[in-house]
């Protein structure tokens, strides 16, 4: 049987706050919490591997809402393959937009050069 866990004991155990905790909620990143008729929200082991799985997901770079798209995936089947190929796939387009940006930037840079170059070559001129 799944022990129930109080929100400070989650947070404690996932070394984050409450309120993290209650956002995650918000987004449907926990799964299913249980609430009893107390008011108080019960959280399970799978919750704590939940939270360990978004922490590695946002070390990876994954925005939250990225992460929504995923984190199901993760607790479908014991591999997680599915979820492993998804996060694959947005890694891919995280690298096509770096290369983009980096392309862009190397090119703005160039044109930086190049003009630092042209005032150097009229000062230069001026000067003599």
């Amino acid at each position: 049987m799944e022990s129930k866990i109080l929100i400070g004991e989650l947070a404690r155990r996932a070394g984050v706050t409450p309120r993290t905790i209650r956002h995650y909620q918000e987004l449907g990143l926990l799964g299913n919490v249980e609430q009893e008729n107390n008011g108080y929200h019960y959280y399970s082991d799978e919750s704590l591997k939940r939270l360990n799985k978004i922490d590695v997901l946002k070390n990876l770079g994954l925005s939250l809402e990225e992460i929504q798209s995923v984190i199901d995936l993760y607790f479908e089947e014991p591999s997680m393959i599915k979820g492993k190929q998804k996060v694959l796939e947005i890694l891919s387009k995280h690298l096509e937009e770096t290369d983009k940006k980096m392309e862009a930037l190397d090119q703005f840079r160039q044109e930086i050069l190049s003009n630092m170059a042209r005032i150097q070559l009229m000062v230069d001129e001026l000067s003599n």
